[in-house]
């Protein structure tokens, strides 16, 4: 059962960003860092990805681990209460989710997914991101 009142848990949940969350900062500022430039949540795109690179027809995604149900992650366990809510709701998302997948896919475009789990090992990140788009000399 619910210790909140309707109106209290709406309020609650309007507080959760859809943009410019912690991870995505975080994951932006580090790429921009590194000498990548790159469009946010391009709305011409199916998924309005979180950083489009659109020279090099990359996108990436940065998803909390809760959120799009990242398997096997301690961070993504289900909610104790509410089931009935909350699974429909998280599987929507991650069904939602393969299907922007395989809309991008089919118009070309290479996907990285990070997940919140992942922003732990900033070196490791950093290289993975290097690797996806590949190494740009910064002069």
């Amino acid at each position: 059962m619910d210790i909140m009142t309707p109106a209290e848990r709406s309020q609650r949940m309007s507080l959760i960003r859809s943009k410019d969350t912690k991870p995505e900062l975080f994951v932006r500022k580090l790429t921009h860092n590194m000498g990548f430039r790159f469009r946010r949540h391009d709305s011409d795109l199916p998924g309005h990805p979180d950083m489009v690179f659109k020279s090099r027809q990359k996108v990436i995604f940065i998803n909390g681990c809760f959120w799009h149900l990242h398997r096997r992650c301690s961070n993504s366990r289900p909610p104790k209460s509410k089931l009935q809510y909350w699974q429909p709701k998280l599987e929507g998302n991650a069904k939602r989710d393969k299907i922007v997948r395989r809309k991008l896919q089919r118009l070309g475009w290479q996907q990285l997914v990070i997940w919140e789990c992942q922003l732990g090992d900033r070196e490791k990140l950093a290289s993975k991101i290097k690797k996806f788009l590949g190494h740009k000399d910064i002069a």
